[in-house]
């Protein structure tokens, strides 16, 4: 080993001791609601393809048409010779989706919060991020250079003190999570948005896991809320509930233009790849044709949050798929884990830094594509789970 990696051992050892060293589990198969995991099949539990529409036909023909037209790569950044018309009507959908004037596609949602957040703040103004936001926030934050002041989780009352309180005369942004992805519940954003209109704050929201889950047509919170047009700046991700790849965000035509020329993480990588965009347009198709499908997503998480508390199972609130399982210490989520793997469930455990230290947890997910068969293979799973932590 390079001397100069001497310390790596060590490093290595120190997260192992702490439970927190991570590894990789390879799937065989496609993310439907089993999968094949070291030669055997699971219950998937822990997707973010809530929709099940990573493997929808007309999702996967959306794919395989584009990559007919336009091959595999789209060759280039967005601003040489990587866009594409199919780029341009994405956009199109997605800003008719979210009720704002334009929208940019990204290669991910992590690249469209890093690359947005610093173009909107800068050194002098002050980002308002709650507490629990997603650590691409986090990141955009720490790239503006601006002051960043963190409120408590999901607290209007908190975020306006910390506002009022601000001396800074420059720009204000307040960023948050829609759905918080770790503990599943939803930002209060009719007060969020209040605030930012009575305060002449820019208001950025991250609906990743909403769209497609949240609003009659499935719009996300916004829609969710009835708070179409009052909220300036939209991101969203392509890979969550529209089981394809890639991010975007939705604002006005002169934030657009912006961020096109400013947007690091638009500017400096190659664009979207076809078939990406193919099955993003297709899956928003069938998020405005069956409705049923949020629907069972909601019922499918209801059961599961019920019966886990039923077993005794401290379950955070949910607002959408995201079925928060608080364990506590990193050690026994592990052993949680494992008690679900098992049983063949796989829903890996989740721990620091993804929540904070002491809230280690099972992050469950159900998806519209689980039946009632998979629901009770999951209720049994937690079962043997919870005689694993109690012990």
């Amino acid at each position: 080993m390079s001397e100069g990696l001497a310390w790596l051992p060590q490093a290595l050892a120190e997260l192992r001791d702490a439970d927190l060293l991570r590894e990789l589990t390879y799937c065989a198969s496609s993310p439907g609601p089993e999968v094949s995991v070291d030669g055997e099949p699971h219950l998937l539990l822990a997707s973010n393809n809530y929709l099940g529409l990573a493997t929808h036909p007309a999702v996967l023909k959306g794919a395989h048409d584009a990559i007919d037209r336009y091959g595999a790569g789209a060759g280039a950044s967005r601003l040489v010779t990587g866009s594409l018309d199919l780029h341009r009507r994405l956009e199109e959908r997605l800003a008719a989706l979210k009720s704002s004037q334009d929208a940019l596609v990204f290669p991910t949602g992590y690249q469209a919060n890093v690359g947005t957040i610093p173009v909107l703040a800068g050194p002098g103004d002050t980002i308002f991020s709650d507490e629990l936001n997603h650590a691409s926030i986090i990141d955009g934050c720490r790239l503006s250079r601006a002051e960043v002041v963190r409120y408590r989780h999901a607290d209007p009352d908190a975020l306006e003190d910390a506002v009022r309180a601000t001396r800074s005369t420059g720009r204000r942004v307040i960023v948050t999570d829609t759905v918080f992805s770790m503990d599943g519940d939803l930002a209060p954003l009719p007060a969020l948005v209040d605030i930012a209109e009575r305060h002449g704050c820019t208001l950025m929201v991250d609906e990743a896991h909403a769209t497609g889950v949240l609003g009659p047509s499935g719009a996300g919170a916004i829609e969710h809320f009835g708070l179409g047009g009052r909220v300036p700046v939209v991101m969203g991700t392509l890979s969550k509930a529209l089981g394809a790849q890639g991010g975007y965000v939705a604002t006005n035509r002169e934030l657009a233009d912006l961020l096109r020329t400013r947007a690091r993480g638009f500017v400096f990588t190659t664009a979207l790849a076809p078939a990406a965009v193919g099955a993003a347009l297709a899956a928003l198709d069938v998020v405005r044709d069956e409705p049923w499908r949020r629907e069972r997503v909601h019922a499918n998480a209801s059961r599961l949050s019920e019966q886990a508390q039923e077993l005794g199972f401290r379950v955070l609130r949910r607002d959408a798929a995201v079925v928060g399982v608080l364990v506590g210490e990193a050690a026994d989520a592990l052993a949680a884990g494992a008690a679900l793997r098992a049983e063949r469930v796989w829903a890996p455990a989740i721990r620091p830094p993804s929540v904070p230290p002491g809230t280690s947890r099972l992050r469950l997910t159900v998806m519209a594509s689980h039946d009632d068969g998979h629901l009770e293979w999951a209720l049994r799973a937690l079962s043997a789970a919870r005689q694993t932590v109690a012990a």
